[in-house]
């Protein structure tokens, strides 16, 4: 079977290859990049949102992670700064010693008596050069402990930056989703409210129906009336005949029309 999927793979690639040519991989690749565009569109807002969600609360483990690697860090910074202010004050007195045996020494003397005790010249200045390589090496682990301090120090900065940034986007991203749910219901109310006109909306079906009713009732009520009006009747009494000078008098009232005067030619005849 893998075999089969491989040798298929192959055969569509030859076939790309010798349809497009060298452009064979842009088309593939704008192919590609359009289905996966398509799929993602095709994805429920819901399921975008649900999805969205998860990926903000994964982040809380790794907060909590990184809450606890500073509290260890400074926890294991104090100890070392503890430990450091020890090393300090054990080296200012090993310097306090350092600096009273040589004082000693430069005096000039062959004896000197320390704590009831006699030690000679070349005692005292041989426990002088231990005391000094002593001092040299603590000075030194002093100094790399101070800039291991540091180090951690600034690193410990860092991270806690780090650390309000994340709660900080977190929260943030928190309230995103939660302004896109409540959109998306909004959205779901208005697309529920909206005067829709599709067939299969219950609203429109409704609307349908009652202009319908409304429609049969004027029909029946506009047949009902011509029944009324238009019934034949049985005539009872014969139609009278009238003159049509009396019918145009009666169906304009006694609204006669002023009759022009009449002049009368009067001839003069002149007598010789």
């Amino acid at each position: 079977m893998l075999k089969k999927v491989i040798v298929t793979g192959l055969g569509a690639c030859l076939a790309g290859g010798l349809l497009f040519g060298t452009n064979a991989a842009s088309y593939m690749k704008t192919a590609y990049r359009g289905v996966t565009s398509s799929v993602e569109q095709s994805v429920p807002i819901e399921f975008q949102i649900e999805r969205a969600s998860n990926m903000v609360a994964d982040l809380t483990p790794e907060i909590r992670n990184s809450m606890h690697v500073i509290a260890k860090e400074e926890i294991e910074l104090d100890q070392l700064n503890e430990r450091i202010a020890a090393s300090e004050e054990t080296a200012e007195k090993s310097k306090s010693e350092i600096m009273r045996l040589q004082s000693d020494l430069q005096d000039g003397g062959n004896v000197f008596s320390y704590a009831s005790r006699s030690y000679s010249r070349e005692e005292v200045k041989a426990d002088l050069c231990r005391r000094f390589e002593r001092h040299k090496v603590s000075d030194e682990t002093l100094a790399h402990l101070t800039s291991m301090r540091d180090a951690r120090a600034k690193n410990l900065d860092a991270a806690r930056q780090k650390l309000t940034a994340m709660i900080s986007a977190q929260q943030k991203l928190e309230t995103d989703i939660t302004n896109l749910q409540a959109k998306r219901k909004l959205v779901e109310v208005a697309q529920a409210s909206s005067d829709v006109v599709f067939d299969d909306s219950q609203l429109a079906r409704a609307k349908e129906l009652i202009t319908d009713i409304r429609t049969r009732l004027d029909v029946a009520a506009k047949l009902a009336n011509a029944d009324t009006n238009y019934a034949a009747e049985i005539p009872l009494d014969a139609a009278d005949s009238q003159d049509v000078s009396e019918q145009v008098a009666a169906y304009f009232g006694d609204q006669q029309p002023a009759k022009p005067e009449s002049r009368v030619l009067t001839a003069s005849i002149e007598l010789e």
